[in-house]
């Protein structure tokens, strides 16, 4: 199941079945679960814990230090669930102790070619990071987020589940829960309808998700007005309640 070109640290973790291609390097401190697919020439760096089913196309870096300043190569964390493809030339680094200490990545993500997650990122289930799309350290990312290529993320900014980012895209602030943005910097431009509907999202929900983007975004309210109009007016369903948490939890201010 191992090209005999790969080059595997005796303490290295590997699972029955997992499979690792053509001069890849697997390091020490690494856990590799059963399923998992290296394709040729990756490198995975630990401390590094990989869950089941995972592949990871070739020239992928995986694991490695933070290029922050201040990370002096301490034995930080990268944490990989379940069922995620990792494509071609992607870069995923570990956290610092300055933050978590942890990069952590869900299940079922598809990090599409060149596309980079740095330090202390955290990053939920169904995502997926198009071509050379880039998150800055300290990114949270929640559930089905999708970002376009070249879109980037400047640090500790949050992206609220289902929340779309066009091609391009340069967030400095947070996005709330299903909304779409675009543009430098990028600016919202309605609910990701499109998108959820392609999830099984009733006609309802999104009918809801439009009228609460429209009390936020379209009455010239401010913010704190608006979550007030939200919350005394509107049926408090899932699918609003993470539309009110992912603003009422914002710690860099939301795009507007």
């Amino acid at each position: 199941m191992h090209h005999p070109t790969a080059i595997i640290d005796p303490k290295a973790k590997i699972d029955e079945g997992v499979q690792i291609g053509p001069y890849s390097i697997i390091g020490a401190d690494v856990e590799l679960g059963s399923g998992t697919v290296i394709e040729s020439h990756v490198i995975v760096k630990g401390p590094t814990i990989m869950g089941k089913n995972n592949r990871i196309l070739q020239f992928s870096s995986i694991g490695d230090g933070s290029p922050d300043k201040k990370y002096k190569d301490e034995p930080t964390q990268l944490i990989i669930g379940d069922e995620n493809t990792i494509r071609e030339g992607v870069t995923i680094h570990r956290g610092t102790i300055q933050e978590k200490g942890v990069t952590s990545i869900g299940n079922r993500n598809l990090m599409m070619a060149y596309s980079h997650i740095a330090h202390d990122c955290e990053i939920k289930d169904d995502v997926v990071l198009s071509n050379q799309a880039a998150l800055a350290g300290s990114v949270k990312v929640g559930n089905g987020v999708i970002l376009g290529g070249y879109a980037i993320v400047h640090q500790f900014c949050s992206l609220g589940e289902y929340s779309f980012c066009a091609m391009g895209s340069a967030v400095n602030k947070d996005i709330p829960s299903y909304v779409k943005v675009r543009g430098n910097p990028a600016k919202p431009f309605g609910i990701n309808s499109v998108g959820i509907k392609r999830l099984g999202f009733s006609s309802e929900t999104i009918e809801s998700l439009k009228s609460a983007y429209r009390t936020l975004y379209r009455k010239k309210l401010t913010t704190d007005e608006a979550l007030s109009e939200l919350k005394s007016s509107v049926v408090i369903t899932p699918e609003i309640s993470s539309f009110i948490s992912s603003i009422e939890g914002s710690t860099r201010g939301i795009s507007r």
